[in-house]
């Protein structure tokens, strides 16, 4: 049996259900290498800001129990040098590009997509709230209705109807689903759950914080449960808006319980850091259980968890 396992975000289509996770593997040049970057459903790119950016203080990452705390800081090398230089890369690369974007003030954010609106081979943007605001004493965006908002509003009154966004949320609230509203009535088509926990280590033989910036991002199979109830919440309070799932993906299994909580498609980050064929190899592994439980396509199988019949399965196959 064949399985059709194209999705869509928002008015974007794409072939294959599995993703980069923003930066993981940068702009893909390191895991073209390892398998061809078009057979994925897209990369999504480092965040991206207005100007290079050297980034946080050293040491920048920390293993934990399940996972790991990454302090980047965002680094990168401007908006210029990544239009000029990563965006034809991936295009000759045949693969679909979602350009991650991230600012410290809501004009930042609309300034890049206006750099980006009319730059051929763009899927959709990818819009990371999860930074802070410089304008509100360093409130993450995401982590503020009113913030979050004003954001998406600003991009989407800069891109009109030429792209799709797909506004990424912090776990790091205490409702969710009220963020994700906010975002959809800016504008957003779709929103990326979740972005990594702000998590500390200290150094016992130091005592003293062990990432050079203290904080970082925890990611890793740790938080996997966390991105799994933030989609449900999300799809059980808004069925048709996409989502992108990720959060500690490994594994085929892990991309599925996430897709039965109702994503539309799956990245995959940290995995790679062990497994530079994480992507492919999840995508393939997806397959073989969409099958073996007897759907037909991915798309029948988002937020199957939320059904009280499951004979309905017969219907949507």
């Amino acid at each position: 049996m064949t399985i059709d396992l194209s999705t869509t975000l928002g008015p974007a289509w794409f072939p294959a259900p599995i993703f980069t996770a923003s930066g993981c593997a940068s702009s893909g040049r390191e895991l073209a290498q390892f398998f061809p970057l078009k057979n994925i459903g897209a990369v999504v790119t480092k965040s991206i800001m207005l100007k290079a950016r050297p980034g946080r203080p050293t040491p920048r990452m920390a293993e934990t129990p399940s996972g790991m705390l990454n302090s980047i800081g965002l680094q990168g090398p401007g908006i210029d040098s990544f239009i000029a230089n990563d965006i034809p890369w991936l295009v000759d690369q045949g693969a679909r590009v979602i350009v991650s974007i991230a600012g410290e003030t809501v004009d930042e954010y609309a300034s890049l997509a206006r750099r980006l609106r009319s730059v051929p081979g763009i899927s959709a943007l990818e819009v990371n709230i999860s930074c802070p605001n410089v304008e509100n004493r360093g409130m993450v965006f995401a982590c503020d209705p009113v913030s979050a908002r004003a954001v998406i509003d600003g991009v989407r009154r800069t891109l009109g109807g030429d792209l799709p966004i797909i506004a990424k949320l912090s776990p790091d609230v205490t409702d969710i689903v009220s963020i994700a509203r906010e975002v959809v009535d800016a504008g957003a088509d779709g929103v990326a759950l979740i972005n990594t926990l702000l998590g500390m280590v200290i150094n016992v033989d130091t005592m003293r914080p062990h990432l050079g910036g203290k904080t970082g991002g925890l990611s890793g199979p740790a938080i996997r449960p966390v991105a799994v109830r933030a989609i449900y919440q999300v799809h059980q309070a808004l069925p048709k808006l996409p989502i992108l799932g990720m959060g500690g993906v490994r594994s085929g299994r892990d991309a599925f319980e996430m897709i039965l909580a109702g994503a539309s498609g799956v990245s995959v980050g940290t995995a790679t850091f062990g497994n530079p064929r994480a992507a492919i190899d999840i995508q393939t592994a997806l397959g073989a259980i969409l099958e073996e439980k007897g759907f037909t396509s991915l798309r029948s199988a988002v937020g199957f968890a939320h059904r009280n019949d499951a004979t309905e399965m017969e219907g949507e196959n």
